[in-house]
Order: structure tokens, then sequence, then C-alpha cells
């Protein structure tokens, strides 16, 4: 499995979003991956791609979310496949929060098309605008694509988990997810048939006349902070540093109950 092959990169993300790596008695295991029965095409690209025996089923069961839910299960048992895949970094058992990028070199922009087929969401908002989002327990997963899409974007997001279940929500709205969607489903490339078609739609969206552009947030730097603390005087400090009496006000307030860590050195 050469990572470097967009199809293989794809592929492999996907299976570390979406996949099970399960291990029996002796040898024996399994690879699995359960979707809606309407993206089972994808895994019918998976069964091409895999030059191993495998097989999909499908099953009809009751969910939380419906009272009757089909779903498509493709299966892969032949130990060599699991070892690669396991080596490559696809965790046994419970992995949602262990799961990293390859080690090894690979199809970025392929594989994080994996990762978002599986675990993202690409449309339109409730009030119409594009957008690209990702949800992830993995910390190096969300800080990969923040640092990745924001070489495509020059969008910057911080990675924070939501208090409520312990997840990364990183979204890109607008023109970023725009830049993000192309970049990331280019024609003909191997993904969802309903999340390629909605990538392909976000170019549709044009920003209103007035709709005023938000500016990036500027990024507090430990020496803006050192001097910040030295100084001790929001207004001082908003004249030194060229930025906003309140910004200089909340930061030192964050600083001052440790909210935010303390630079080195002060």
């Amino acid at each position: 499995m050469d990572l470097e092959v967009p199809d293989y990169a794809y592929m492999f993300g996907f299976l570390q979003a979406d996949g099970h790596l399960s291990k029996g008695t002796g040898q024996k295991g399994r690879v699995t991956v359960e979707l809606s029965a309407r993206d089972v095409g994808i895994l019918h690209e998976f069964q091409r791609l895999t030059p191993y025996n495998s097989n999909i089923s499908g099953r009809t069961r009751s969910t939380n979310f419906a009272a009757s839910h089909t779903s498509a299960i493709w299966t892969l048992c032949a130990l060599e496949a699991r070892t690669k895949l396991n080596e490559l970094g696809l965790p046994y058992g419970p992995k949602s929060r262990t799961i990293t990028p390859p080690r090894v070199p690979f199809s970025q922009r392929d594989y994080l098309r994996g990762v978002i087929d599986a675990d993202g969401s690409v449309g339109f908002t409730a009030k119409g605008f594009p957008f690209v989002s990702l949800t992830t327990a993995s910390a190096a997963i969300g800080a990969y694509l923040c640092f990745y899409a924001g070489r495509i974007t020059g969008v910057e997001r911080s990675l924070k988990r939501n208090a409520r279940d312990g997840v990364f929500n990183i979204l890109y709205t607008k023109e970023a997810a725009q830049k993000l969607g192309a970049h990331l489903y280019y024609p003909d490339c191997l993904s969802l048939d309903r999340k390629r078609t909605a990538a392909e739609s976000l170019h549709t969206w044009t920003r209103p006349a007035g709709m005023r552009v938000a500016p990036d947030r500027r990024r507090w730097t430990p020496s803006e902070d050192r001097l910040l603390l030295a100084l001790n005087n929001d207004a001082a400090a908003a004249e030194e540093l060229g930025r906003t009496e309140k910004s200089c006000y909340v930061r030192l307030w964050r600083l001052r109950t440790v909210k935010t860590p303390l630079p080195a050195g002060a």
C-alpha cells in the first residue's frame, strides 16, 4: 500500500477515521468499514484497490436515528493486509484519540479527503454559507488539518476540545471553505459521490455586497506577552504593540488569572 498513490492515501485516511481493525484468536482478525448503504460505491472501490479477498455484505437494523437503517459492510481478513495497515498507523481496537497522520511519505490532500469523507462534512450552513468541517477526537489529526488547510486558505484555526464530548470541531466557511473544498475534491478524485457533489457546489456562493470580510485574528506571541506583563498597563501596551486597548486588557487579564499559560521567562 503505497500512500504516495492518491487512491491509497485516500483509502488509508478513510480507514483511520471510520474503519475498525480487530484481533481474533491466533492470527485471526479483520478490518471492517460499515457505512450507510447509499455509500456502498466507495466500499466497492476499496475492494478493487485491495489485492486480497474481501467481501461486502449488508444488514438492516434499528438505530437511535431511524427505525430501519440499511448499511453496507466491507470486510478484509488477510493477515498480510492487516499487518501492513497496522504498521502504517491503523491501531487495533479503539483508536479515535490515538490515530496520527502517516509517518511515511503520503499524498496529503488525498489522505485528508479520506479523513473528511469519513468524519467530516461538506455543504452549506443553515444561513447558506459554504463550509467544510471535521470532527475528530485525535489531536494529531486536528492539528494536521489546521496546518495543511492554513497553507491552502490562509486561515488559521486553533484546537480546543468540545467541553461536552471532548472532540475537536474544526470549521472553515465562506471563501476558506471554497478554497479548501476545491483543493481537496479535484476532478475525478476518489471520494464519496455525495460529498464530491457538495464540494463542487461550494463555488456557487458569492459574498453579498456589503458583507464585511472579518480580518484574520492576530495571534499573541510570547514576546508580546512578556512586554504586556512588564508594562502592566493595557493603554501603554496598546500603543507599544499596535493593538487595541480592549485586546490588551483581555489578554492581560487572561495572563494574570493563568487562563492563558505564561510565556517562558515571565
